[in-house]
């Protein structure tokens, strides 16, 4: 090495620190079924973003979209326990198959508003983080949805109407709630869903204006209509065997990214139904805001035992996640 000892002195640390992984940044994996333009899609990107930030750039989040690894929302904490990803965002009614704890989220007409969506997330998290820890992994951050409501063809004016769809629903309370209320319902995902949505088989979705916004689902459904079903949430998991193995500083970064993160998209829901709208009707859609009386009876009625077969089902953490929400 030609040059002053002071200059080959101060090569000989770079390469010392370079072959130590001192300056090598650490990839991991991250995944959702959503599109990026999607609340747990922009959840993933924020979340990936500060990570970077935070971490100065020693860890990078190696982000994918629209279930591009294969992996859907109902699969994501087996897939993460796995580790055939580092972490991944999963829509918490997915999960509910086989995780019936977070179905509570997308109880019907539970959770009707943001103050009542927020409180049930408080209510619900340590349980949340209690059944993650068992399956190896923690709890990053969660993400709300819009209320969701109804697509379809053809506007849903009358429980003869309700009886005449062919829907998408997303988890099995859903799907037993349209069942119940005389609809053909299927529990599939939404990679599932959009071919049948294409070729008519099923002609209406459950689902929120972002998803469906996110989706474009506009192209096959041109109508919405606002039944305020539940505002459920996405829930965003790291493996914990991954965040371990990370150093004190690295661990900090993803801790203060995740806090941020979770901070940011329950401020960000705020004001997403106007820009959803606004979207959906600049791609025509015909929203309803005034659906009739006997529609949404119907519904409530079909969605009556639904709460108690939860309750059953989640056990004792499900009992006392409905006990906080009813405390005054």
């Amino acid at each position: 090495m030609q040059g002053s000892p002071s200059l080959r002195l101060w090569a000989g640390i770079a390469i010392a620190f370079a072959s130590h992984g001192a300056l090598a940044a650490t990839t991991l994996t991250m995944t959702t079924e959503y599109p990026a333009t999607s609340m747990p899609g922009q959840g993933v990107s924020t979340f990936a973003d500060l990570v970077r930030s935070k971490s100065a750039g020693q860890v990078v989040i190696d982000a994918s979209f629209d279930a591009a690894r294969g992996i859907k929302s109902g699969d994501m904490i087996d897939a993460v326990q796995a580790r055939k990803v580092d972490a991944g965002d999963a829509f918490a009614g997915a999960l509910a198959s086989k995780y019936p704890l977070f179905g509570v989220s997308s109880l019907p007409f539970l959770a009707d508003s943001l103050a009542k969506a927020r409180a049930l997330n408080k209510s619900a998290r340590p349980a949340y983080e209690k059944l993650l820890a068992a399956h190896g992994q923690k709890l990053l951050y969660t993400t709300p949805w819009p209320a969701s409501g109804i697509w379809s063809k053809d506007k849903v004016d009358s429980v003869a109407a309700l009886k005449a769809l062919s829907i998408r629903t997303y988890d099995a309370t859903s799907q037993d709630v349209m069942q119940k209320a005389g609809a053909r319902a299927q529990n599939i995902s939404f990679a599932d869903a959009m071919p049948r949505i294409a070729s008519g088989e099923v002609n209406a979705v459950l689902s929120s204006g972002d998803g469906g916004a996110g989706r474009k689902l506009w192209e096959h459904l041109p109508r919405f209509a606002e039944i305020n079903y539940a505002m459920p949430i996405s829930v965003a998991t790291m493996n914990l065997q991954a965040y371990q193995s990370l150093d004190a500083k690295s661990r900090k970064a993803i801790d203060q990214a995740a806090a941020q993160t979770e901070a940011e998209q329950w401020k960000r829901i705020e004001g997403r139904l106007q820009q959803n709208y606004a979207n959906m009707r600049k791609n025509g859609v015909t929203i309803d805001t005034a659906v009739p009386m006997p529609v949404r009876q119907a519904l409530k009625s079909a969605a009556a035992d639904s709460v108690k077969q939860w309750e059953a089902a989640a056990g004792t953490d499900g009992v006392n996640i409905l006990k906080a929400m009813r405390r005054p």
